[in-house]
């Protein structure tokens, strides 16, 4: 991740992009929400994996929310349960607009046997 621009930081005071993984529950909402206001603009929030978008198993319950959306606006979603790494490093890609939002997992393009070269 070094390679790439991205490094870890252990205060939100000197971070660009908030990465999102697992459930929201009522108690990190809290957290999440003083996390968000302590982060300098411009923000970018990332919610990685099905219980982060959209609540998972857990949405629905009385401790959980449905997903991080409701609680903070969400620039990326990354699904998958657990998602590829591939797809979290494309998800900060997109965040910092170094590429496009295209999908990681469209399927692969079919090349026709009479168009390929020998």
């Amino acid at each position: 991740m070094h390679r790439l621009g991205f490094f870890i930081t252990p205060t939100p005071r000197h971070a660009d992009v908030m990465l999102v993984v697992g459930p929201v529950t009522d108690h990190m909402r809290f957290v999440l929400q003083k996390i968000y206001a302590a982060m300098p603009t411009p923000k970018r929030v990332i919610a990685v994996g099905a219980c982060a978008v959209s609540g998972g198993v857990f949405a629905g319950s009385f401790v959980c929310a449905k997903g991080l959306a409701s609680v903070l606006p969400v620039d990326v979603e990354v699904p998958g349960h657990p998602p590829p790494p591939l797809a979290i490093l494309h998800g900060l890609l997109v965040a910092v607009g170094r590429k496009t939002s295209a999908s990681l997992m469209a399927p692969l393009p079919v090349i026709e046997a009479n168009s390929v070269r020998s």
